[in-house]
């Protein structure tokens, strides 16, 4: 039986969709319970004994990463600790490409945290380590249709939802081999955000990294949070997000999702 975190969210809810084999469903918002399915469980990650219930009797727990906050590894860590308790068997795990302890975009780093935490318990694991969300890009965009950041010419090899759930769903279904690999989801080319915004019909403004944090200052978020969404921009200008890998073809047979396929789509504006 296999448990699936974040079963109302992008990744989450379309690894559910493509499971052919018993699972569970869980999500952290009731009122995203009663709009998915009855049979849908509420969890949240720090809720270390709710969410050892939740998932008892999964030998398997995909854990999709939990939204950003000042006590996200925590609540990692309490998700991970329940599924120990609950007995599950085997983590897979949607960590985030180039996560290292000292990497340059910060969430980044929980990420990396995160790994540690789940190799220390013996179970066996599995990180998935994918890169931008492809979708996210023309999202990036403020209502005026222009993306600013301290990116530079640097490129990023972004990966979509659809290639990133296909390949997790191969990890899931599959066997031994994937125990203790990790791999890295990109997409088929690395783009700059100018090549990017040319395709998507929007314009991309540099700015420095002093600019960004004036820029972002009248959101009124978090520090850590505005760190994060700039330290995204300076990674890409670092070339962190660059490598092109053929993890997602090589487990799910296709050539994953292109910039140019996503043209069209379109994607309301979001704080970036």
């Amino acid at each position: 039986m296999i448990a699936v975190t974040g079963a109302a969210g992008q990744v989450g809810g379309r690894v559910a969709r493509l499971l052919a084999v018993p699972h569970m469903l869980l999500v952290r918002d009731p009122v995203k319970a009663s709009e998915t399915d009855k049979s849908v469980r509420v969890a949240e990650y720090a809720d270390k004994s709710g969410m050892t219930e939740a998932i008892r009797g999964a030998d398997t727990l995909f854990l999709v990463s939990a939204r950003e906050d000042a006590n996200r590894v925590q609540a990692h860590k309490s998700a991970v600790d329940a599924a120990v308790d609950a007995g599950v068997e085997r983590i897979v795990y949607i960590s985030f490409f180039g996560a290292a302890p000292e990497c340059t975009f910060t969430f980044g780093r929980d990420h990396w945290h995160t790994e540690q935490y789940i190799r220390a318990t013996g179970r066996r694991f599995t990180f998935l380590r994918d890169n931008m969300y492809l979708e996210m890009i023309p999202r990036l965009a403020g209502a005026d249709g222009v993306i600013r950041g301290p990116a530079g010419d640097g490129r990023v090899a972004a990966v979509s939802y659809d290639d990133i759930a296909a390949a997790a769903v191969a990890v899931l279904t599959g066997g031994a081999e994937h125990d203790g690999r990790t791999y890295e989801l990109t997409g088929p080319e690395a783009f700059t955000l100018h090549e990017a915004a040319a395709e998507l019909g929007l314009r991309y403004e540099p700015e420095t990294v002093e600019e960004a944090y004036a820029s972002r200052a009248h959101y009124g978020a978090p520090a850590f949070e505005v760190a994060g969404w700039v330290t995204t921009y300076e990674a890409i200008a670092a070339g962190e997000f660059a490598r092109v890998t053929g993890d997602v073809e090589r487990l799910t047979g296709r050539k994953p999702r292109s910039l140019r396929e996503l043209r069209g789509d379109g994607g309301a504006p979001v704080i970036a």
